[in-house]
């Protein structure tokens, strides 16, 4: 394994794979234009034969996942928020909280997003796998192996955005695949081929990110300045993430940590200072030895 930090030019490479491996595919996820449709959890559920966890509605949403885990890749997020004048998307003409409120509105806006692992340029999972069950696909991808995985629970407190889980079941890890079967038939993810607003975006993730900066910037051409990339940024503290989002607002009201950093990321400073305290424990017995001699 190479780096720990920072962004890598080529993940494939750095797990091994040679020089002439496929680009690295990914998520390009708009939220500006996501209806809360929900196909994409059910095209999910149903292409990957994901068993249900319950379908619980709170009350409070329409959200009857809450979140993602062993059983739920794909969650579609539904956000209450105030009504503003983001410009987009609204229902009638643009207008404040206030004019809402005249106007005998309910005075809010929706913001939905559909969440999933982010298959981590430095993957916590990954790193601290113990018996190789998660590994990184030729389309640098993170993918779990279920008949390799012993159930140990690593990979659930390693991860920074709290994507994968044990399934109660049986009590092994599941997550998003990215249909790794589909990549390698050369189909495009079941969850994006399902999308009907084009919001789940999927393709090589170097023309994704530069398609999300042409979006971005048309956003605030349009005075939607509250947009903003999240997991774009290769030096961020996971690498940056093979699926990504354009966001209406801060990454806490979507349910995503504000600045995730892979667990993993201390290992090289950590292992020095084992180094310095072996190398302090060696000096020590050296010179106890050295003074009885004498």
């Amino acid at each position: 394994m190479g780096s720990l930090w920072g962004g890598l030019d080529d993940v494939q490479a750095d797990a091994g794979y040679d020089a002439d491996h496929p680009p690295r595919m990914g998520f390009f996820t708009d939220t500006s234009v996501c209806i809360g449709c929900k196909a994409c959890e059910v095209a999910c559920k149903e292409w990957n034969d994901v068993p249900d966890d319950g379908y619980l509605l709170t009350g409070m949403s329409y959200d009857n996942t809450q979140e993602l885990g062993a059983s739920t890749w794909r969650h579609v997020a539904f956000v209450e928020k105030p009504a503003v004048d983001l410009g987009m998307p609204t229902v009638g003409p643009p207008r404040d909280a206030d004019q809402s409120a005249a106007s005998g509105d309910a005075g809010i806006r929706w913001l939905m997003s559909s969440d999933v692992c982010k298959h981590c340029t430095h993957a916590g999972c990954l790193d601290v796998c113990p018996t190789g069950a998660l590994f990184r696909t030729e389309f640098g991808t993170v993918v779990v192996q279920p008949d390799v995985c012993n159930g140990c629970g690593y990979c659930v407190s390693a991860c920074p955005y709290g994507v994968i889980d044990l399934r109660k079941d049986d009590g092994r890890a599941f997550k998003c695949t990215l249909c790794y079967d589909r990549l390698k038939d050369g189909q495009t993810p079941a969850c994006a081929q399902a999308c009907p607003t084009e919001s789940i975006q999927f393709g090589e993730l170097d023309e994704l990110r530069e398609r999300a900066d042409r979006r971005l910037a048309e956003l605030h051409e349009r005075g939607v300045d509250v947009a903003r990339l999240y997991g774009r940024d290769p030096e961020d503290g996971v690498g940056g993430d093979g699926a990504f989002f354009l966001l209406l607002d801060e990454p806490e009201v979507y349910g995503l940590p504000p600045d995730p950093v892979v667990p993993t990321r201390t290992l090289g400073s950590v292992w020095k200072h084992v180094g310095y305290a072996a190398a302090a424990v060696a000096g020590l017995g050296v010179a106890a030895f050295s003074g009885r001699r004498r």
